[in-house]
């Protein structure tokens, strides 16, 4: 007679699984070697970085000899992505242990009750889905990946620089909707300050601005003066400071019609960094891709997955509309064209084709710069 139930299983090998839950005063570690009936949770908090990265390894190195794990099985260590960024990556990569980050949102949560949510939960939920990855169930959750330092530095040059136009932008429109207070509604372009203290501005009816008034405008000039030499300087020093590989990219993708030295600079530092091995993977790498919704009688589209980097989402929409102006010949233009192009067609049909143009763009663009393939119909600048 044979048993009712039988245990077969193939022998896996021996990884001692640690999850990071991370907070500003203490982290949470959960282990699990997969031989014990629950995961043990331990808490560090050192209050320097340093000090509380050696606890986390003196709490793994007290584990692995507690439990006997074998000096030969791997310890390998996920944390969730967020403010601490890839620095405790980094540094725990430099001691040789196998370190991974994990996308939050990608993490599955149970759905007909009301979770119970605590850092000790968030620990065991981890280490549970990083045993489950290490088995090969690779849907439990996804990784991010992960830059050279030398590629995550250079990103803060283009972000600075955005930050910089944004805040002078600010700067005006903050002095400009001030001055219509008092029904002035002169131009504040130019040299704003200039203008504050030589009395150009004044009312609807001719009378001097107050001067507690004044005296803010003059100030905030004082600060959108600052911003624009701090831009200025960026730009000057932005070319200068990038590598000569990076440099060589750049200076290609300008060679494309309607792809300028800012557009091209963002989309080298902020997306062709990486490697892609087809088109498919740029256009879910930005979050350009439909998510259909297909369940039984149900036929619904869902829009696009909005997943990725969203600054380059937001900057292959406006790289879209210029495509269309300025390669009209292009197929990616003529397909605009024929699906969106016409007089009748309303304004949503028109924003689905104009994401569709981007993800296109996108796409070109990586064949343009991976295997030198100029878009079909596009133009290049004259030398």
């Amino acid at each position: 007679m044979r048993p009712t139930c039988e245990d077969d299983f193939t022998p896996e090998e021996e990884v001692l699984a640690v999850a990071l839950e991370l907070a500003s005063g203490s982290w949470k570690i959960g282990f699990q070697d997969g031989k014990h009936a629950k995961p043990a949770v331990l808490t560090v908090s050192a209050e320097q970085a340093s000090l509380r990265l050696q606890e986390v390894e003196r709490e793994i190195a007290k584990i692995r000899r507690k439990w006997h794990v074998s000096p030969a099985a791997r310890t390998v260590v996920l944390y969730e992505a967020g403010q601490d960024g890839f620095w405790i990556q980094r540094a725990l990569s430099a001691r040789g242990i196998k370190t991974l980050i994990c996308d939050p949102s990608s993490i599955p949560m149970p759905r007909q009750h009301r979770p119970a949510k605590t850092d000790r939960l968030d620990a065991i939920k981890l280490v549970s889905c990083l045993r489950a990855w290490l088995r090969g169930e690779y849907d439990r959750m996804h990784l991010i990946r992960i830059p050279e330092e030398q590629d995550e530095a250079q990103r803060h040059l283009s972000r600075e620089r955005g930050e910089l136009v944004k805040e002078c932008t600010q700067h005006r429109d903050r002095i400009r909707k001030l001055l219509r207070t008092l029904g002035c509604w002169d131009s504040v372009q130019g040299d704003i300050g200039k203008r504050l203290r030589q009395s150009q501005y004044s009312r609807h009816d001719g009378t001097s601005l107050p001067v507690e008034l004044r005296e803010r405008l003059i100030r905030e000039s004082e600060r959108l003066e600052l911003a624009e030499k701090q831009l200025n300087e960026l730009e000057d020093e932005l070319a200068h400071q990038l590598p000569e590989q990076t440099q060589n990219k750049i200076a290609n993708l300008q060679k494309l019609k309607a792809v300028g030295l800012i557009g091209a600079t963002r989309l080298v530092l902020e997306l062709f960094w990486r490697h892609f091995d087809n088109g498919k993977q740029v256009g879910a790498c930005i979050g350009l891709v439909p998510q259909p919704y297909d369940s039984g009688e149900s036929h619904v589209d869902q829009g696009i997955s909005k997943r990725g980097n969203r600054k380059v989402r937001s900057l292959m929409i406006e790289m879209a509309w210029f495509w269309l102006r300025y390669q009209p010949g292009s197929s990616i233009a003529k397909w605009y064209a024929a699906h969106a192009g016409g007089s009748a067609a309303s304004k949503r049909s028109k924003r689905s084709a104009i994401v569709a143009v981007a993800r296109r763009v996108a796409i070109a663009l990586w064949r343009y710069l991976e295997h030198g393939i100029v878009p079909e119909g596009a133009a290049l600048k004259a030398a």
